[in-house]
């Protein structure tokens, strides 16, 4: 069973930079994968005999299999080959590796405590990790590492603004040149996440969604991908991966346009292959490889695209084929939560009536009948879902897992 381990490390003694990259080159070697790394802090010796040099401190996130007793023994054993000599308590080091949290693990023995019993109260710990792990929660006070920083500055919010909840997250959004799928790899980044744009074939679509990702603080990339064809969703499974070494967030958002344009006037049979193909296949495909993947990692969020009226029904072609395709995410999203949890959460969001391209040319009949059967009365935007993906995706939702999420105004019939 992979878990996310938080490591410390911190150096005082010798070249003190050159230490810290020794360990972590170290920890990659013996501890697991990578996943995040802080930056480097120069703070002041807490306790100790007077006159110890300056130290730098860091943080890794790590995905290890290692039990929590084995990995404090690997990081002893890294320790004591890096020149580390216990002779005074909390004394000058080459190198000091300390085991922060692993999971939500909690362990009160002899060798080791988890959490630290430290953690909470060092700034110069809660710095670093709070820069790459904002939403991590501490198992036994019940707060992020967010709160712990915030209280520990002596800063509380009183009139809250929107947070950078998603910082040190990578997501990929597929179907993200524009709508709904524009909307939310725009909210991710808001958030703080690190967004890859997909589209199927406008690749300058997709830089200019991508640039205003950048523009909003956070880094992005393009990937290009025909999820019609079986083998280019694996292509993208692999350049989405190895792009930054990982995702935390997928959002299945791609679907097949059978509304709008030349589609509009297939028949029934080639709308459905078109709609198996890319709302039902590549979703599947995306979501089963790429979430084992963050199973493996240790941690993660899916989230698919179904439809409100799949389970209440709507008359017509394009109601039997929308209920028929995303019927099926919604069923196959429940079954994926449970064979990927606890690492990794699936949830699929069922929109109502959005104004999308279509919703924006629909005749009088439509405008008339979407008012009629929203309780709110009103279209729904793309950013009422992208908002909705965000909070899903974030650690504020950390106890769900399996939910069909319906954004549709108040719609139950």
């Amino acid at each position: 069973m992979t878990a996310i381990a938080h490591i410390a490390l911190g150096s005082n003694l010798g070249d003190r930079y050159n230490y810290l990259l020794q360990a972590i080159a170290a920890l990659q070697q013996r501890v697991g994968r990578l996943l995040r790394q802080s930056s480097v802090y120069e703070t002041q010796p807490v306790g100790g005999p007077a006159g110890q040099s300056p130290y730098l401190n860091a943080v890794v996130e790590m995905a290890t299999a290692l039990a929590p007793q084995e990995l404090l023994q690997v990081l002893l054993a890294i320790e004591a080959d890096l020149g580390r000599v216990r002779t005074v308590r909390d004394g000058p080091r080459t190198i000091d590796l300390d085991l922060l949290l692993v999971g939500d693990c909690v362990c009160d023995g002899p060798e080791l405590i988890l959490p630290h019993p430290r953690l909470h109260s060092r700034l110069f710990v809660l710095e670093p990790l709070y820069e790459i792990a904002p939403g991590a929660r501490h198992p036994v006070l019940g707060r992020t590492i967010a709160q712990l920083r915030a209280e520990l500055l002596g800063v509380r919010p009183y009139n809250r603004v929107p947070t950078r909840e998603l910082t040190g997250m990578r997501a990929l959004v597929t179907g993200s040149t524009s709508g709904i799928g524009r909307a939310i790899a725009l909210e991710l980044a808001a958030g703080g996440a690190d967004v890859l744009i997909h589209g199927r074939r406008s690749r300058s679509a997709a830089e200019e969604v991508a640039a205003a990702v950048q523009r909003a603080g956070s880094r992005s990339g393009v990937v290009i991908a025909d999820l019609r064809d079986p083998t280019a969703c694996h292509t993208l499974i692999q350049q989405a991966w190895d792009h930054w070494g990982g995702l935390e967030i997928l959002i299945n958002n791609a679907g097949a346009d059978t509304l709008t344009g030349e589609a509009a006037s297939w028949p029934f049979e080639r709308k459905l292959e078109e709609l198996w193909a890319v709302d039902v296949r590549a979703t599947l495909t995306l979501a089963r490889e790429l979430g084992r993947r963050m199973q493996q990692a240790g941690q993660g969020v899916v989230v698919n695209m179904g439809w409100d009226q799949a389970e209440t029904g709507m008359e017509g072609d394009s109601g039997e084929l929308f209920a028929t395709t995303k019927g099926a995410i919604m069923a196959f999203t429940r079954s994926l939560a449970l064979s990927l949890s606890p690492q990794v959460r699936v949830h699929c969001l069922a929109p109502g009536w959005i104004r999308t391209a279509w919703g924006e040319q629909a005749s009088q009949f439509w405008q008339d009948r979407v008012r009629r059967e929203t309780p709110l009365g009103v279209w729904g935007l793309p950013e009422d879902v992208a908002r909705t993906a965000r909070w899903l995706v974030s650690p504020q939702a950390g106890y769900l897992t399996g939910q069909i999420v319906r954004v549709n105004g108040g719609a139950v019939r």
